[in-house]
C-alpha cells in the first residue's frame, strides 16, 4: 500500500507541474498577445493621422488654480510634418502682454531625443531646453515641454492592450505604453483610444513613483479635409495639485504652404 501510495503522490506532483507549467505558458502567450495588440493599435492611430503636410490653429488656454482662479492666454501653434522623422512645432504667445511674443520651437525626433528652443522676448534671447528640463511645466500650465512633442511610435519602448471598454460615448482601446527616454517625467501612461477612428481620448499619466498625476481628455473632435480628425478642446487636469488647464482650439487650417524655413530658430523671433 506505502509503495501505491507513493506512486500516486509522484503522479499527482507530475499533474499538477504540468498544469501550472501550461498554466505559465497559456499566460506567456496572452501576455504577448496583448503587446502585440497595444503595438498595432498605436501603430494604427499613428498611421491614419499621417500625410497632412502643414497645419496651423488658434488656441485659447485657460489656466485654473486649486481654488478655482482662471487666467486666460491665447496663442497660435504651427505644425510641419517632417518625412522619416517627428514634426515640428512652433507655439506662440499672443495675449495677454506679459507673455506676449514668448514661443516654443519643438523638433520631435523618432531616434533621438527631441530639440526644443524657448525664446522670452523679456531677455530677447532663446534659451535650449535640456532633456532633464522636459518634464517641466510649459509656461505655467500643466502641460510639460514634452507633452507639446508630435506622437511617435518610436517614443515608447513597450506597448500593452489592457483592456477594451466604454469612455463617455465611445468603445475603447485601453493601452499602456512606457516611455524610452530616461528622462520623461512618467513612468508609463495609459492611453484610451477608440476603436472605430482611432482617435486619441484620454491619457493618464503616471509620475516617477507611479502615482497617478494627470489627466488629458479629448472632446469635440471634428473631421478636416475628409480625413484628419482634431480635438476642439483638450483638458489636462493634476490630480495632485487640484490645477487644470484646458486648450480650446479654432480655427484649424490644413496645408497652408509652410516649410522648414518657417521651423528654424530665427522663426522664434520674427513670428507673428
Amino acid at each position: 500500500m506505502s509503495y501505491i501510495s507513493h506512486q500516486n503522490v509522484i503522479q499527482t506532483i507530475v499533474t499538477i507541474s504540468l498544469f501550472f507549467a501550461i498554466a505559465l505558458t497559456g499566460t506567456g502567450l496572452l501576455a504577448s498577445s496583448q503587446i502585440q495588440r497595444g503595438q498595432a493599435i498605436m501603430e494604427e492611430a499613428i498611421q491614419r493621422d499621417d500625410g497632412y503636410g502643414d497645419m496651423k490653429m488658434e488656441v485659447k488656454m485657460v489656466l485654473k488654480n486649486s481654488q478655482g482662479e482662471k487666467s486666460t492666454r491665447f496663442l497660435k501653434i504651427r505644425q510641419l510634418e517632417i518625412k522619416n522623422d517627428g514634426d515640428k512645432l512652433l507655439t506662440t504667445f499672443e495675449k495677454p502682454r506679459d507673455v506676449q511674443g514668448t514661443s516654443l520651437l519643438t523638433f520631435t525626433h523618432v531616434e533621438k531625443d527631441d530639440d526644443q528652443w524657448l525664446f522670452l522676448p523679456a531677455i530677447k534671447r532663446v534659451k535650449r531646453i535640456s532633456s532633464s528640463n522636459k518634464s517641466g511645466s510649459f509656461m505655467g500650465s500643466e502641460f510639460a515641454f514634452e507633452d507639446l512633442a508630435s506622437e511617435e511610435l518610436q517614443k515608447y519602448k513597450s506597448y500593452k492592450l489592457l483592456r477594451e471598454e466604454i469612455f463617455g460615448d465611445h468603445e475603447c482601446f485601453v493601452v499602456e505604453r512606457v516611455p524610452t527616454d530616461n528622462n520623461s517625467g512618467y513612468t508609463r501612461q495609459v492611453v484610451w483610444i477608440d476603436s472605430t477612428e482611432y482617435r486619441f481620448m484620454r491619457i493618464d499619466y503616471y509620475d516617477r513613483r507611479d502615482a497617478l498625476l494627470k489627466t488629458r481628455t479629448f472632446h469635440d473632435y471634428r473631421k478636416y479635409i475628409n480625413k484628419y480628425w482634431r480635438s476642439s478642446e483638450i483638458e489636462m487636469k493634476n490630480h495632485q495639485s487640484g490645477k487644470e488647464t484646458t486648450l480650446f482650439v479654432s480655427n484649424i487650417q490644413f496645408q497652408v504652404g509652410m516649410n522648414d524655413g518657417d521651423f528654424d530658430q530665427a522663426a522664434l523671433r520674427r513670428v507673428r
